[in-house]
């Protein structure tokens, strides 16, 4: 699975989530980029980035930065 994430670093929050299959994987680097453009023509600074993974539940376990709060991040225990 592809997932297209948009996260306003500055703030610390998740802005758009969007998942995709494999097979879309065109659609999905098309979608990243049209993003990307739109931000940067607006001037707006979020970050943003395609990841792949098996899973939902496998990407928010590896990038849980994009999914916690800092708090939470800090005083969850090592794994």
């Amino acid at each position: 699975m592809l997932f297209l994430i948009e996260y306003d670093r500055s703030h610390g929050r998740l802005v758009k989530f969007v998942t995709f299959d494999d097979a879309e994987r065109a659609r999905a680097e098309d979608a990243r980029i049209e993003l990307e453009v739109d931000l940067n023509s607006q001037g707006i600074e979020h970050e943003v980035v395609l990841l792949e993974a098996s899973s939902e539940e496998g990407l928010r376990r590896t990038h849980r930065r994009y999914f916690e709060d800092l708090r939470s991040l800090i005083e969850a225990p090592a794994t």
